[in-house]
């Protein structure tokens, strides 16, 4: 695979040196109307009050003049802005489908399609695109779309309004958990003026969605241990892409793994949640902010890595809490616009995460052996966030590359795509079984969403509240200037005027002097030096990471436990790194002890290490068997972690509805009732589910008894759900149990699960 080095400093020095001396730099004047990227050019021409663009392949395509209009330098700008609108329009449905529901006959809704190949509603793509640009530019049809998403529960307690977490891994929620973007899209319409009547019905109801759906997450998803919410990465829900191999065939590992954007969306759940119920005088208001208090700082002190200056996409269960060398630019920008992250490490972790001229992967490093999707690509919503975290930290050089990046992908193919490989930017490669992007479709609505908020947010720089904040790199001058003095954009409502300075003396262009006459406001731009310098990252965007290894073998000698660990591999013990790839010592000895010990091992190649293998558990593991309620002696006090064996086939491991989901009660001498989640998701082989920690006074018998948990067919909404059981043919939230599993934690697991 070609390799495409990022501008040097040197080279991004010389040319803000141009754009000083008032100079036009030469690539940056074929950018006004024709971009050539690797053989093939795209041009754009000004035709009457419209364009013509002729893509790198096909037709040329008419592009009318749109509400929204943006006056430039450059034809191609201009007229992308355009395209975007009209594919936004062409978006816009009265009636939705999908396979999987009603047999794949229209359900009418005036929505947003998700996509030209994807005709329906879901909840991930429409809440992102709406947070991006949809909820200010289509407030009504936004509203009405998410509300799509909403449902009560057909059966199940306790009733109330819930977002609708959309068929996925193992089952659809818990094992993916982030449904709450949904409160993304919805902060972005709560503020509407309340002389609406729908804008006053619709903020009730997200405040009845919230409550109840933060509720039922801190039931089910919220870990206690940790002090993180379990679940799978928001958006890469492609196991294989992104996570082990092997939990193509485990996804029991993901429902009891920890992400990073999941979590940041849930913090900024409760933070809207502590807002709104400010404002109605409601007292959870203090208990939303202390959550989210709480999860900021677990977040932060979870996800860091400090050996690479970067978040980490994912780390591993409450038993086996291991780092993983995986990194996701979706949950990154998220967490960087939350504000969770310290202003100095959010710079640097941005400055840090890799991108080649095509642009910047959404997860790094790539991963060998799979196909074209998330794995080695470019995905334009994503770039838009990026572009979004880059503004809140000033990296100039970041805030360039996100908007020439958007603006090729969009040129070259014609159309707001999906996705593209990363290297070429290509929207298919040819590479035998691993071609790719295995799905691409043409004006996918978050893409769309992305490209009209890189307009408006990212160059012209429309906040949320409505004030204008441009921070425009000086290296795009030339592009959108030319020899022009201002550049303009024309909303329904109001223009924004940006007036050059005469002597650009900075990297970065922001707001000075304004001024407003009526709808139109003008801002003088004045150059300042951005906070982050403009610096190459060491790590190689395109650079893959070794396969996992196998399991440790562990094998028992005497009173210890002996592992053998392979040369370049490192061994991690109960979540902590136990021997360094690079260590001469090759065999590391465990003594025997009352509790578990997990163990897992990875391989380092490059510099770079692999996701980790399957985890490989020794130690105490008290079986109970037996009729329900099922009885167990306790053989010492501590607290033990309580897990069952199960089967769940009741749909795909990729797909559906139907993970269990039970509450397991534990009622023990001497303590009150404790209680906790099963989490049991989709899989053919039998499987171990989520634990639940219990304290144990001496000499103790516990009772165990299960009750009813909730999934997502117990959603009315799933009652149209045709695509496997769980739907039309009424809920079912079941699975078949075997022993219970009682597992003593260690000491300093206890001290560390208290704090």
């Amino acid at each position: 695979m070609r390799r495409s080095p990022r501008l040097a400093p040197a080279i991004a020095l010389a040319i803000a040196g141009l754009v000083s001396a008032g100079s036009a730099f030469a690539g940056d004047a074929a950018w006004r109307d024709s971009i050539a990227w690797q053989g093939a050019t795209a041009r754009m021409q000004a035709a009457g009050d419209g364009w013509r663009l002729q893509p790198k392949a096909g037709d040329a395509i008419d592009i009318a003049a749109q509400l929204m209009k943006t006056d430039t330098a450059s034809p191609m700008f201009d007229g992308l802005f355009a395209l975007a609108q009209a594919e936004l329009s062409k978006a816009q449905v009265e009636a939705i489908s999908d396979n999987a529901y009603d047999n794949g006959r229209p359900i009418p809704c005036s929505c947003f399609e998700t996509g030209e190949k994807w005709r329906y509603v879901w909840t991930r793509d429409l809440s992102f695109a709406a947070d991006l640009s949809l909820a200010k530019l289509r407030p009504e049809r936004t509203r009405n779309a998410l509300r799509f998403k909403l449902s009560d529960l057909r059966v199940g307690a306790p009733q109330g309004t819930y977002v609708v977490q959309d068929t996925g891994s193992g089952g659809s929620w818990p094992i993916s958990s982030d449904r709450v973007v949904w409160f993304l899209a919805a902060r972005g319409l709560v503020d509407a003026p309340l002389g609406d009547a729908d804008a006053k019905r619709f903020n009730d109801e997200v405040w009845h969605a919230l409550t109840d759906t933060l509720a039922q997450d801190r039931a089910f998803v919220f870990d206690r241990e940790t002090g993180l919410y379990r679940g799978e990465t928001s958006f890469l829900d492609w196991r294989e892409q992104s996570y082990p191999r092997w939990t193509a065939d485990d996804v029991a590992f993901i429902a009891q793994s920890f992400s990073l954007s999941t979590n940041v969306l849930h913090y900024e759940a409760l933070r809207l949640g502590e807002r709104m119920a400010r404002e109605r005088g409601d007292a959870r208001a203090e208990e939303y902010a202390t959550q989210a208090k709480a999860l900021a700082t677990q977040i932060e002190r979870r996800f860091w890595r400090e050996d690479r200056g970067l978040y980490m996409s994912y780390i591993g269960t409450a038993a086996h809490p291991v780092p993983f060398e995986a990194y996701d630019l979706l949950g990154l920008s998220l967490l960087i616009d939350s504000g969770i992250a310290p202003e100095a490490r959010a710079r640097l972790a941005l400055a840090t995460y890799p991108m080649l001229d095509s642009g910047s992967p959404v997860i790094w490093p790539q991963q060998p052996g799979i196909a074209i999707y998330h794995n080695r690509a470019i995905w334009p919503f994503v770039s838009a966030y990026s572009l979004r975290a880059a503004r809140k930290v000033s990296d100039s050089a970041r805030i360039e590359h996100e908007v020439r990046s958007i603006l090729r992908g969009a040129a070259l193919a014609g159309s707001n795509m999906e996705n593209y490989e990363l290297v070429t930017q290509a929207v298919h490669v040819d590479d035998g079984a691993l071609s790719g992007p295995v799905v691409n479709s043409p004006r996918q609505l978050w893409s769309v969403a992305g490209y009209l908020a890189m307009v408006m947010e990212g160059v012209f720089g429309l906040e949320p509240d409505g004030s204008i904040a441009p921070k425009i790199p000086a290296t795009l001058v030339p592009m959108l200037f030319g020899e022009r003095d201002r550049i303009s954009l024309r909303l329904p409502d109001r223009d924004i005027v940006l007036v050059r300075p005469a002597k650009i003396d900075g990297d970065l262009l922001v707001a000075g002097k304004r001024e407003r006459d009526g709808s139109r406001e003008t801002v003088q731009l004045v150059a300042q030096r951005s906070a982050t310098k403009a610096a190459t990252s060491p790590l190689d965007a395109a650079a893959f990471a070794p396969a996992s290894p196998d399991a440790p073998s562990i094998v028992q000698s005497g009173s210890r436990w002996t592992i053998d660990v392979p040369v370049n591999h490192s061994l991690y013990i109960d979540g902590a790194l136990r021997s360094d790839a690079s260590s001469q010592v090759r065999t590391v000895q465990l003594p025997q002890q009352d509790a578990q010990q997990c163990a897992s091992l990875t391989r380092v190649e490059h510099g770079i290490e692999s996701l980790h293998s399957p985890t490989r558990c020794i130690g105490v593991d008290i079986a109970i068997d037996g009729a329900w309620p099922r009885s167990w002696r306790a053989p010492k006090a501590g607290r033990y972690a309580v897990s069952a064996d199960f089967t769940n086939t009741h749909g795909p491991i990729n797909t559906g509805i139907t993970a269990a989901v039970k509450t397991l009660v534990a009622t023990c001498d001497g303590v009150e009732e404790q209680r906790g989640t099963l989490v049991m998701p989709h899989g053919a082989a039998r499987q171990r589910s989520s634990a639940v920690v219990i304290d144990v006074p001496a000499a103790a018998t516990c009772r165990f008894t299960l009750r009813d948990g909730v999934n997502m067919s117990y959603l009315t909404h799933n009652a149209r759900y045709t695509g496997g059981v769980g739907g039309i043919d009424g809920p079912l939230n079941d699975a078949t149990l075997g022993a219970l599993h009682a597992v003593p934690l260690r000491a300093a697991q206890q001290e560390k699960s208290a704090r």
